[in-house]
Protein backbone atom coordinates (compact mmCIF):
# COMPACT_ATOMS: atom_id res chain seq x y z
CA UNK A 1 0.00 0.00 0.00
CA UNK A 2 2.79 2.43 0.67
CA UNK A 3 4.65 1.65 -2.36
CA UNK A 4 1.33 2.41 -4.59
CA UNK A 5 1.21 5.75 -2.34
CA UNK A 6 4.54 6.49 -3.25
CA UNK A 7 3.75 5.72 -7.26
CA UNK A 8 0.78 8.33 -7.37
CA UNK A 9 2.91 10.62 -5.90
CA UNK A 10 5.64 10.30 -8.50
CA UNK A 11 3.39 10.19 -11.24
CA UNK A 12 1.11 13.54 -10.01
CA UNK A 13 4.54 15.27 -9.30
CA UNK A 14 5.97 14.03 -13.25
CA UNK A 15 3.16 15.16 -14.65
CA UNK A 16 2.52 18.78 -12.67
CA UNK A 17 5.91 19.31 -14.03
CA UNK A 18 5.08 18.21 -17.06
CA UNK A 19 2.29 20.56 -17.65
CA UNK A 20 4.47 23.56 -16.48
CA UNK A 21 6.89 23.14 -18.91
CA UNK A 22 4.26 22.86 -21.55
CA UNK A 23 2.87 26.16 -20.32
CA UNK A 24 6.35 27.93 -20.35
CA UNK A 25 6.95 26.58 -24.13
CA UNK A 26 3.78 27.97 -25.25
CA UNK A 27 4.42 31.48 -23.79
CA UNK A 28 7.38 32.05 -25.24
CA UNK A 29 6.25 31.15 -28.64
CA UNK A 30 3.68 33.79 -28.33
CA UNK A 31 5.89 36.33 -27.08
CA UNK A 32 8.21 35.19 -29.65
CA UNK A 33 5.58 36.15 -32.49
CA UNK A 34 4.11 39.20 -30.77
CA UNK A 35 8.18 40.18 -31.23
CA UNK A 36 8.09 38.97 -34.93
CA UNK A 37 4.73 41.38 -35.50
CA UNK A 38 6.14 44.50 -34.07
CA UNK A 39 9.52 44.21 -36.11
CA UNK A 40 8.43 46.33 -38.62
CA UNK A 41 8.88 49.62 -36.81
CA UNK A 42 12.30 47.92 -35.58
CA UNK A 43 13.38 47.15 -39.14
CA UNK A 44 12.51 50.97 -40.28
CA UNK A 45 14.67 52.49 -37.37
CA UNK A 46 17.10 49.69 -35.74
CA UNK A 47 17.85 52.34 -33.10
CA UNK A 48 14.16 53.80 -32.31
CA UNK A 49 14.73 53.86 -27.86
CA UNK A 50 12.08 51.60 -26.50
CA UNK A 51 9.44 53.83 -24.84
CA UNK A 52 7.47 52.48 -21.44
CA UNK A 53 3.90 52.74 -23.04
CA UNK A 54 2.04 52.13 -19.49
CA UNK A 55 4.01 54.75 -18.08
CA UNK A 56 2.92 57.34 -20.67
CA UNK A 57 -0.67 56.39 -20.90
CA UNK A 58 -0.95 56.72 -17.26
CA UNK A 59 0.95 60.10 -16.86
CA UNK A 60 -0.06 61.91 -20.03
CA UNK A 61 3.82 62.51 -20.85
CA UNK A 62 5.32 64.51 -23.99
CA UNK A 63 7.50 62.33 -25.85
CA UNK A 64 10.01 64.47 -27.62
CA UNK A 65 12.14 63.87 -30.91
CA UNK A 66 14.84 65.88 -32.83
CA UNK A 67 13.72 69.56 -32.76
CA UNK A 68 11.28 69.22 -29.61
CA UNK A 69 13.98 68.97 -26.90
CA UNK A 70 12.89 71.57 -25.24
CA UNK A 71 9.24 71.59 -25.48
CA UNK A 72 6.87 70.83 -22.09
CA UNK A 73 3.44 69.44 -21.61
CA UNK A 74 2.68 73.26 -20.32
CA UNK A 75 4.51 74.67 -23.79
CA UNK A 76 1.65 72.67 -25.86
CA UNK A 77 -1.23 72.22 -23.88
CA UNK A 78 -1.27 75.94 -22.27
CA UNK A 79 -0.60 77.96 -25.78
CA UNK A 80 -3.09 80.00 -27.20
CA UNK A 81 -4.17 78.16 -30.29
CA UNK A 82 -5.82 79.35 -33.71
CA UNK A 83 -7.79 76.65 -35.64
CA UNK A 84 -6.06 76.36 -38.94
CA UNK A 85 -8.09 72.75 -40.15
CA UNK A 86 -10.71 70.13 -39.64
CA UNK A 87 -11.11 66.72 -40.57
CA UNK A 88 -13.08 63.81 -39.84
CA UNK A 89 -10.10 62.83 -37.40
CA UNK A 90 -8.97 65.38 -35.91
CA UNK A 91 -8.22 69.11 -35.61
CA UNK A 92 -5.06 71.43 -36.95
CA UNK A 93 -4.23 74.46 -34.54
CA UNK A 94 -1.20 76.55 -34.98
CA UNK A 95 -0.02 77.22 -31.59
CA UNK A 96 1.49 80.56 -30.54
CA UNK A 97 4.16 79.70 -27.47
CA UNK A 98 5.32 82.29 -25.06
CA UNK A 99 9.18 82.08 -26.32
CA UNK A 100 7.17 83.58 -29.61
CA UNK A 101 7.90 80.72 -31.37
CA UNK A 102 5.08 78.86 -33.30
CA UNK A 103 4.33 75.27 -33.57
CA UNK A 104 1.58 73.41 -36.05
CA UNK A 105 -0.76 70.71 -33.03
CA UNK A 106 -2.72 68.12 -34.77
CA UNK A 107 -5.28 66.70 -32.58
CA UNK A 108 -6.32 62.72 -32.76
CA UNK A 109 -10.00 62.87 -31.40
CA UNK A 110 -9.69 60.01 -28.98
CA UNK A 111 -12.87 58.47 -30.73
CA UNK A 112 -10.78 58.39 -33.80
CA UNK A 113 -8.12 56.21 -32.53
CA UNK A 114 -6.83 52.76 -31.98
CA UNK A 115 -7.36 51.27 -28.91
CA UNK A 116 -4.22 49.38 -29.26
CA UNK A 117 -1.51 51.64 -27.20
CA UNK A 118 1.51 49.49 -27.75
CA UNK A 119 0.66 49.64 -31.86
CA UNK A 120 0.40 53.58 -31.03
CA UNK A 121 3.60 53.93 -29.90
CA UNK A 122 5.56 51.42 -31.99
CA UNK A 123 3.99 54.02 -34.71
CA UNK A 124 4.94 57.13 -33.02
CA UNK A 125 8.58 55.62 -32.46
CA UNK A 126 9.16 55.30 -36.35
CA UNK A 127 7.38 58.54 -37.06
CA UNK A 128 9.66 60.72 -34.70
CA UNK A 129 12.72 59.14 -36.20
CA UNK A 130 12.08 60.01 -40.06
CA UNK A 131 14.13 63.09 -41.39
CA UNK A 132 14.49 64.14 -44.65
CA UNK A 133 14.32 67.97 -46.33
CA UNK A 134 11.09 67.09 -48.01
CA UNK A 135 8.79 65.85 -44.99
CA UNK A 136 7.49 67.51 -42.07
CA UNK A 137 9.35 66.35 -38.86
CA UNK A 138 7.82 65.63 -35.91
CA UNK A 139 8.98 66.81 -32.91
CA UNK A 140 6.97 65.67 -30.07
CA UNK A 141 3.83 63.28 -29.15
CA UNK A 142 1.33 64.01 -26.14
CA UNK A 143 -0.79 60.82 -25.12
CA UNK A 144 -3.52 62.42 -22.25
CA UNK A 145 -4.79 60.26 -19.86
CA UNK A 146 -8.36 60.34 -21.85
CA UNK A 147 -6.71 58.96 -25.18
CA UNK A 148 -6.06 62.18 -27.19
CA UNK A 149 -3.43 62.59 -29.05
CA UNK A 150 -1.22 65.03 -30.07
CA UNK A 151 1.49 65.52 -32.35
CA UNK A 152 3.87 68.46 -32.38
CA UNK A 153 5.26 69.33 -35.54
CA UNK A 154 6.82 73.06 -36.87
CA UNK A 155 4.66 75.82 -38.45
CA UNK A 156 5.39 76.69 -42.26
CA UNK A 157 4.01 80.33 -42.95
CA UNK A 158 3.64 79.80 -46.72
CA UNK A 159 0.76 77.41 -45.88
CA UNK A 160 -0.30 74.40 -48.05
CA UNK A 161 0.30 73.73 -51.60
CA UNK A 162 -3.78 73.78 -52.38
CA UNK A 163 -3.96 76.79 -51.34
CA UNK A 164 -0.82 78.77 -52.94
CA UNK A 165 -2.42 76.76 -56.29
CA UNK A 166 -5.75 78.20 -56.11
CA UNK A 167 -4.66 81.67 -55.00
CA UNK A 168 -5.78 84.33 -57.72
CA UNK A 169 -3.47 87.11 -57.01
CA UNK A 170 -0.22 84.18 -56.90
CA UNK A 171 1.67 84.57 -60.32
CA UNK A 172 4.54 82.96 -58.31
CA UNK A 173 2.20 79.19 -59.22
CA UNK A 174 2.40 79.65 -62.58
CA UNK A 175 6.04 79.88 -62.88
CA UNK A 176 7.64 76.78 -64.43
CA UNK A 177 10.41 76.68 -61.97
CA UNK A 178 8.78 76.94 -59.38
CA UNK A 179 6.07 74.21 -60.96
CA UNK A 180 8.99 71.53 -61.13
CA UNK A 181 10.92 72.47 -57.86
CA UNK A 182 7.55 71.58 -55.88
CA UNK A 183 7.02 68.19 -58.18
CA UNK A 184 10.47 67.56 -57.25
CA UNK A 185 10.66 67.93 -53.88
CA UNK A 186 7.02 65.90 -53.25
CA UNK A 187 8.57 63.07 -55.42
CA UNK A 188 11.89 63.23 -53.52
CA UNK A 189 10.21 63.10 -50.49
CA UNK A 190 7.56 60.34 -51.16
CA UNK A 191 10.48 58.41 -52.36
CA UNK A 192 12.28 58.18 -49.17
CA UNK A 193 9.27 57.09 -47.38
CA UNK A 194 9.09 54.18 -49.98
CA UNK A 195 11.91 53.40 -50.54
CA UNK A 196 14.46 54.68 -47.12
CA UNK A 197 13.56 51.65 -45.12
CA UNK A 198 13.51 48.10 -45.20
CA UNK A 199 9.88 47.78 -45.26
CA UNK A 200 7.95 51.00 -47.45
CA UNK A 201 6.37 53.73 -45.44
CA UNK A 202 2.54 54.47 -46.70
CA UNK A 203 1.65 57.91 -46.66
CA UNK A 204 -2.09 56.80 -47.04
CA UNK A 205 -3.84 60.09 -47.48
CA UNK A 206 -1.28 62.17 -49.59
CA UNK A 207 -3.20 65.42 -51.43
CA UNK A 208 -2.35 69.05 -51.87
CA UNK A 209 -3.45 70.02 -48.61
CA UNK A 210 -1.10 67.96 -46.97
CA UNK A 211 1.67 69.62 -48.63
CA UNK A 212 2.92 72.09 -46.85
CA UNK A 213 5.30 75.17 -47.83
CA UNK A 214 8.50 77.05 -46.28
CA UNK A 215 10.81 79.56 -47.76
CA UNK A 216 11.13 79.69 -51.70
CA UNK A 217 8.43 77.31 -52.23
CA UNK A 218 10.56 74.18 -50.61
CA UNK A 219 7.83 71.58 -50.29
CA UNK A 220 6.98 69.44 -47.16
CA UNK A 221 4.59 66.36 -47.00
CA UNK A 222 2.74 66.56 -43.90
CA UNK A 223 0.05 63.65 -42.42
CA UNK A 224 2.49 60.66 -43.59
CA UNK A 225 1.87 57.41 -41.50
CA UNK A 226 -1.23 59.40 -39.63
CA UNK A 227 -3.79 56.11 -41.39
CA UNK A 228 -1.83 53.67 -39.00
CA UNK A 229 -3.07 55.56 -35.95
CA UNK A 230 -6.89 55.84 -36.79
CA UNK A 231 -9.55 52.71 -35.74
CA UNK A 232 -10.65 51.16 -38.55
CA UNK A 233 -14.27 53.70 -38.50
CA UNK A 234 -12.01 56.38 -38.77
CA UNK A 235 -9.86 55.42 -41.33
CA UNK A 236 -12.66 54.43 -43.67
CA UNK A 237 -13.56 57.66 -43.39
CA UNK A 238 -10.43 59.53 -44.42
CA UNK A 239 -11.17 56.80 -47.55
CA UNK A 240 -14.38 58.55 -48.02
CA UNK A 241 -12.98 61.75 -48.05
CA UNK A 242 -9.97 61.42 -50.11
CA UNK A 243 -13.04 60.14 -52.69
CA UNK A 244 -15.06 63.47 -52.65
CA UNK A 245 -11.94 65.70 -53.42
CA UNK A 246 -10.45 63.18 -55.91
CA UNK A 247 -7.56 61.52 -54.19
CA UNK A 248 -9.21 57.68 -54.05
CA UNK A 249 -7.11 55.39 -56.61
CA UNK A 250 -9.39 53.03 -57.83
CA UNK A 251 -8.08 50.02 -56.74
CA UNK A 252 -8.61 50.64 -53.24
CA UNK A 253 -12.18 49.77 -51.36
CA UNK A 254 -10.09 49.93 -47.76
CA UNK A 255 -7.81 52.27 -46.82
CA UNK A 256 -5.85 48.94 -44.66
CA UNK A 257 -5.14 47.89 -48.76
CA UNK A 258 -3.22 51.84 -49.39
CA UNK A 259 0.07 50.76 -51.06
CA UNK A 260 2.58 52.49 -52.78
CA UNK A 261 1.29 52.31 -55.86
CA UNK A 262 -2.03 54.45 -54.49
CA UNK A 263 0.42 56.72 -52.97
CA UNK A 264 1.80 57.37 -56.65
CA UNK A 265 -1.83 57.76 -57.89
CA UNK A 266 -2.35 60.79 -55.64
CA UNK A 267 1.00 62.67 -56.77
CA UNK A 268 0.00 62.18 -60.43
CA UNK A 269 -3.58 63.88 -59.26
CA UNK A 270 -0.64 66.32 -57.29
CA UNK A 271 1.06 66.84 -60.68
CA UNK A 272 -1.83 67.74 -63.03
CA UNK A 273 -3.16 70.25 -60.01
CA UNK A 274 0.31 72.33 -60.42
CA UNK A 275 0.64 72.59 -64.11
CA UNK A 276 -3.48 73.29 -64.69
CA UNK A 277 -4.10 75.30 -61.36
CA UNK A 278 -7.36 73.25 -61.77
CA UNK A 279 -9.00 71.27 -58.75
CA UNK A 280 -8.77 67.41 -58.72
CA UNK A 281 -12.82 67.39 -59.14
CA UNK A 282 -14.45 70.28 -60.72
CA UNK A 283 -18.00 70.70 -59.48
CA UNK A 284 -19.15 72.91 -61.69
CA UNK A 285 -18.20 70.93 -64.60
CA UNK A 286 -20.71 71.19 -67.88
CA UNK A 287 -22.53 67.50 -68.61
CA UNK A 288 -20.45 67.43 -71.46
CA UNK A 289 -17.14 67.17 -69.96
CA UNK A 290 -15.64 65.11 -67.33
CA UNK A 291 -15.67 66.40 -63.48
CA UNK A 292 -12.36 63.82 -62.32
CA UNK A 293 -9.04 66.40 -63.30
CA UNK A 294 -7.25 63.47 -64.94
CA UNK A 295 -9.92 62.19 -67.25
CA UNK A 296 -10.53 65.61 -68.30
CA UNK A 297 -6.75 66.17 -68.85
CA UNK A 298 -6.53 63.07 -70.70
CA UNK A 299 -9.44 63.45 -73.38
CA UNK A 300 -7.62 67.20 -73.73
CA UNK A 301 -4.40 65.32 -74.75
CA UNK A 302 -6.17 63.25 -76.87
CA UNK A 303 -7.23 66.43 -78.97
CA UNK A 304 -4.39 68.03 -78.10
CA UNK A 305 -6.03 71.11 -76.50
CA UNK A 306 -3.05 72.24 -75.04
CA UNK A 307 -4.97 76.01 -73.94
CA UNK A 308 -7.26 73.82 -71.92
CA UNK A 309 -4.65 71.80 -69.99
CA UNK A 310 -1.70 74.34 -69.34
CA UNK A 311 -1.65 77.36 -66.91
CA UNK A 312 -1.65 80.61 -68.65
CA UNK A 313 1.57 81.57 -67.22
CA UNK A 314 3.49 78.23 -69.17
CA UNK A 315 2.76 79.40 -72.58
CA UNK A 316 6.21 80.60 -73.37
CA UNK A 317 7.71 76.78 -71.92
CA UNK A 318 8.63 74.37 -74.85
CA UNK A 319 5.60 72.61 -75.76
CA UNK A 320 7.23 69.17 -75.19
CA UNK A 321 8.76 69.47 -71.98
CA UNK A 322 4.87 70.28 -70.74
CA UNK A 323 3.25 67.17 -72.42
CA UNK A 324 6.13 64.68 -71.12
CA UNK A 325 5.00 66.43 -67.45
CA UNK A 326 1.59 65.88 -68.02
CA UNK A 327 2.24 62.82 -69.60
CA UNK A 328 3.88 61.30 -66.89
CA UNK A 329 1.36 62.91 -64.26
CA UNK A 330 -1.07 60.95 -66.13
CA UNK A 331 1.02 57.70 -66.01
CA UNK A 332 0.93 57.79 -62.47
CA UNK A 333 -3.00 58.12 -62.40
CA UNK A 334 -3.30 54.65 -64.81
CA UNK A 335 -6.30 52.86 -63.66
CA UNK A 336 -4.26 49.73 -63.01
CA UNK A 337 -1.73 49.72 -60.22
CA UNK A 338 0.94 47.98 -62.06
CA UNK A 339 0.85 50.34 -64.62
CA UNK A 340 1.82 53.34 -62.28
CA UNK A 341 5.58 54.20 -61.77
CA UNK A 342 7.46 53.75 -58.71
CA UNK A 343 8.98 56.44 -56.71
CA UNK A 344 12.60 56.47 -57.60
CA UNK A 345 11.04 56.15 -62.05
CA UNK A 346 9.05 59.61 -61.02
CA UNK A 347 12.38 61.44 -59.43
CA UNK A 348 14.29 60.95 -62.32
CA UNK A 349 12.16 61.51 -65.20
CA UNK A 350 11.36 65.19 -63.30
CA UNK A 351 15.10 65.66 -63.06
CA UNK A 352 15.11 64.98 -66.93
CA UNK A 353 12.35 66.97 -67.79
CA UNK A 354 14.10 69.85 -65.64
CA UNK A 355 17.21 69.32 -67.33
CA UNK A 356 15.50 70.04 -70.68
CA UNK A 357 13.44 73.10 -69.47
Amino acid sequence: MEKKNILILVVTLSSSFLLFVLIFLIWLCRRKGSARDESWDKEANPECKEIDVEEVEMKGDLIRFEGGEDLTCFDILDAPGEVIGKSSYGTLYRANLLSDSVLLLRFLRPACCTGKVQDVMHVVQVLGSIRHPNLVPLSGFYSGPRGEKLFVHPFYRRGNLAQFIRADENDESHKWEVILKISIGIARGLDYLHTGFQKPIIHGNLKSKNILLGKNHHPFISDFGIHLLLNPTASQEMLEDAAVEGYKAPELTKMKDSSTQSDIHNLGVILLELVTGKEPINGKANPDQDFYLPNSIRNAMMDRRMSDICLKGLSRVNEDVIIKFVDLALVCCSVGPTERPDSKQICKKLEEIGAKS
